[in-house]
């Protein structure tokens, strides 16, 4: 996956709205990604012979270091998907309301 090409100019409230959104989810892609290439890591570590209580400990600090850090990327991306939830201009059509028939239940993107 390649960089996103983003480009100055005038774009409707919508658009911004759908860029952000697909902001979002390229990164949620990303770390999902990552969480699985950790797990990976972990399950090569733990199907090789001889593997020994320090190597264990170190790969365990690696995924509790590596869940940390995604988990307070998570929190920053649930707030940027809160920012399109109280933007105006969703207000009018978001997919909320689309889902349930023009009536807007609170539900939040998370």
């Amino acid at each position: 996956m390649g960089m996103p090409i983003i480009t100055p100019g005038d774009k409707t409230a919508d658009q911004a709205i759908t860029d952000l959104l697909e902001s979002v989810a390229m990164q949620e892609s990303s770390l999902s990604h990552i969480l699985n290439a950790e797990g990976e890591k972990m399950e090569a570590i733990l199907s090789a012979d001889g593997t020994s209580t320090d190597e264990l400990l170190r790969m365990n600090k690696s995924a509790e270091l590596m869940i940390g850090a995604v988990t307070r990327l998570e929190l920053i991306l649930q707030g940027k998907a809160e920012i399109f939830v109280q933007c105006p201009a969703a207000s009018d059509s978001s997919p909320n309301q689309e889902m349930n028939g023009g009536i807007s239940h609170g539900n939040h993107i998370r």
